[in-house]
Formats: structure tokens, C-alpha cells, sequence
């Protein structure tokens, strides 16, 4: 609850300081926010927030690479400036060495309770590799996160 309070104190700010840009972009976070408790029937919680917020950055980035494939680079720049507002309210985002940390050690957990894992467990992986990030309090993508996860079952 906490996150979309601050949302709305930033957005009152933007607006008092006639940033238009950042006005707009924080009025489409908390109409998301608000449409997504309208959804729950009740108040998110900050893990609920910061959820809508990822699929947010998601869909922006998506859109940046159909820009840039469309010949639209304005629009491409427009996306990109929202995707730097939506990032200040959401946590650290992970180094690739501390993702990779992050996987050695959970797979290593993970095969010491366990039999030996092999490119089939990916999904079990994947799963303990999202939790232990989320318990570090940092944000990976999940791709890239993919991506580390099958190199490292592969071997």
C-alpha cells in the first residue's frame, strides 16, 4: 500500500511542478494500480504493485522494439522516458554476475537435496531461482534469467 501512496504524493508533485511528461506517465501507473485493485476487490499490497509495475516496463518495452522496427524513433523515445519513471519505484535491478551468483547457489541447493539436475528440471530451477531473487529484494528479467538457468543445467 505503501508504493501506491507514494505514487500518488509523486504524481501531486509532478503535477504542482508542471512536468507534463511525468504527470502523464504517473497518472497511467496509478489508473493501472487502481484498475488492477478494482480487479482484486481490495487494496494491493506492495508485492501486488510492484507486479503490475513489471508488466507495465514489459509491455513498454515491447512496444520499443516495434517502434524501432516501424521506423518510429520518437515514439521508441517516448516509451523509453516512461520506462525511466515507472523504474524509480521499483527495486534494484539485479547485475548479471549477481544473477549468476544467484543460480550457482540455488542450483546447488537445489542438487544437494536432491538428485542430480539435468535440462528436463528447468522448471523446478526456474522456480527456486525466481524465489531467491525475489527474497535478495532485487528484480531480474525473467528471460535473462532463462537464459542463465538452461546454460547452467546444460553443463
Amino acid at each position: 500500500m505503501e508504493l501506491v501512496k507514494k505514487i500518488d504524493h509523486e504524481m501531486i508533485a509532478a503535477m504542482k511542478a508542471r512536468d507534463a511528461d511525468r504527470t502523464t506517465t504517473l497518472r497511467m501507473v496509478k489508473s493501472a494500480l487502481k484498475n488492477k485493485e478494482i480487479e482484486k476487490r481490495e487494496p494491493l499490497t506492495d508485492a501486488e504493485a510492484l507486479q503490475v509495475l513489471t508488466g507495465m516496463i514489459k509491455q513498454r518495452r515491447e512496444s520499443i522494439e516495434q517502434f524501432t522496427k516501424g521506423n518510429r524513433p520518437e515514439l521508441a523515445a517516448k516509451e523509453a522516458a516512461e520506462i525511466a519513471v515507472i523504474e524509480a519505484y521499483m527495486p534494484k535491478a539485479a547485475s548479471e554476475d549477481d544473477l549468476k551468483k544467484i543460480v550457482e547457489e540455488t542450483i546447488a541447493e537445489l542438487a544437494v537435496s536432491g538428485d542430480s539436475l539435468g535440462p528436463k528440471d528447468i522448471g523446478t530451477a526456474m522456480k527456486a531461482v525466481q524465489a531467491a531473487i525475489q527474497k535478495s529484494g532485487l528484480r531480474a528479467d525473467g528471460r535473462q534469467v532463462s537464459d542463465l538457468v538452461k546454460a547452467r543445467l546444460a553443463k
